[in-house]
């Protein structure tokens, strides 16, 4: 199993090393990027697939699981941004990142080596969990976009025009397209996520989690209303998307 997890990192690792060269050559962008994600999604699919079978339910439990389950959710919205909204470069930029991850599960200690059976499984609690991390997949994608809209605002600034990577970035309106969607979708799941936590059994460490959660959910409603109803300079509300994101990662750190 910890095999699959460890192809899964290096073919994504690969995708994001082609994306990089195929553009300080200046090339096209490179149909390798893509399929190798696709190869690097799969190996997560099927290690998801063999821990939820010995965990007999969701493998959210430990540390390892939800740093799998989280890359293998960047993944799969990776492929439907991408393709959806043509937002170019995506794979190059998201793919280091879904690589970290999956190195970082493997670290000695994050995932449990003798993994348990769910015993009294609370379906709330499930789709609490599943939908949660699921939401930052968005969310995490979504800050990848806004780094990537901060590159493209520091090359227009510097009139750095020439360069293969201001020739393949999106435009301004697709990527602060992308960076909204992705937020709201983001969102949208956290919410559903939230209200499957408050109907599930509960504990007081439990509840200290739940009341983070919806600290970072208030966070990214206010600042999605901000952008709506009164408006926001682009750099600034990539800035807080990407700072923000950060920010919400400590929410895994009260589970």
């Amino acid at each position: 199993m910890i095999l699959s997890l460890l192809i899964a990192a290096i073919l994504s690792g690969l995708a994001g090393v082609i994306g990089v060269r195929a553009v300080l050559a200046d090339q096209q962008r490179s149909r390798w990027t893509l399929f190798l994600m696709v190869l690097s999604f799969g190996c997560q699919m099927f290690w998801l697939g063999l821990r939820g079978e010995e965990r007999a339910g969701c493998p959210l439990l430990d540390n390892g699981e939800i740093l799998v389950f989280l890359a293998w959710s960047v993944s799969l919205f990776y492929f439907i941004v991408g393709s959806t909204y043509r937002v170019t470069l995506l794979g190059m930029f998201s793919a280091p990142v879904v690589s970290a991850m999956l190195l970082s599960a493997l670290i000695p200690g994050m995932l449990d080596t003798d993994p348990q059976p769910i015993q009294n499984v609370d379906y709330w609690g499930e789709m609490h969990s599943a939908v949660s991390v699921l939401s930052y997949g968005a969310l995490a994608l979504g800050a990848v976009s806004a780094v990537m809209f901060l590159v493209l605002d520091k090359r227009l600034k510097a009139q750095d025009m020439n360069s293969g990577l201001f020739k393949k970035l999106p435009a301004v309106p697709t990527l602060i397209g992308s960076v909204i969607r992705l937020t709201v979708i983001g969102v949208f799941f956290l919410t559903v996520g939230l209200a499957c936590g408050f109907k599930m059994q509960i504990s007081e460490a439990g509840k200290l989690h739940l009341y983070a959660g919806a600290f970072v959910w208030l966070l990214y409603v206010l600042l999605l209303g901000v952008w709506f109803v009164r408006g926001m300079v682009p750099r600034k509300m990539s800035l807080f998307m990407v700072v923000l994101f950060v920010v919400s990662l400590s929410v895994f750190a009260v589970l």
